[in-house]
């Protein structure tokens, strides 16, 4: 079950990121996400802005979050080796992390935002395996490369279903 995050899943919201953080360690992703981000800087503004979600289990245990965001990201204003498959309006998945205990946590947020929207782009990190995986398992296609407000370049990937 997936729902709006509100403030009163902030707590959990921070350890399912330091969770996820340790993960991507684990797994050799060394530099996607410091210690403070995604974090108590940035989460309540996505909370108070209604673009942060939580899949929960039938306890109402959190276990995942997630943030949907419709309407153009600056991000992805360029793309270097390729090209965006569509200029149609999308939404953004950004933020995904789950606490590890659920699999298939990518595919559960991708189904919930296809209910929505008809054209979703995502992007990650190049050491980031695990997700590029999930990614391309959901359809998504490679676009290019992106960067980040700091510069950071991130792999681009583009799922398009628009008629």
């Amino acid at each position: 079950m997936i729902r709006k995050a509100t403030k009163d899943d902030l707590k959990r919201l921070l350890e399912i990121y330091d969770i996820a953080r340790a993960f991507m360690r684990e797994n050799g992703n060394m530099n996607q996400w410091n210690a403070d981000y995604p974090g108590i800087g940035d989460l309540p503004v996505d909370i108070e802005n209604g673009n942060l979600y939580v899949a929960h289990d039938e306890n109402g245990r959190i276990y995942g979050c997630f943030a949907m965001i419709p309407g153009e990201d600056p991000t992805y204003g360029v793309i270097d080796g390729g090209r965006w498959m569509s200029d149609a309006p999308y939404a953004a998945l950004h933020k995904v992390a789950s606490d590890g205990t659920t699999r298939g946590f990518f595919t559960k947020c991708v189904e919930f935002a296809r209910a929505y929207y008809n054209h979703l782009r995502v992007d990650t990190h190049k050491d980031n395996l695990p997700m590029q995986r999930a990614i391309l398992k959901n359809d998504f296609s490679y676009c290019g490369i992106i960067y980040l407000a700091n510069g950071d370049p991130r792999r681009a990937y583009e799922w398009v279903d628009i008629d």
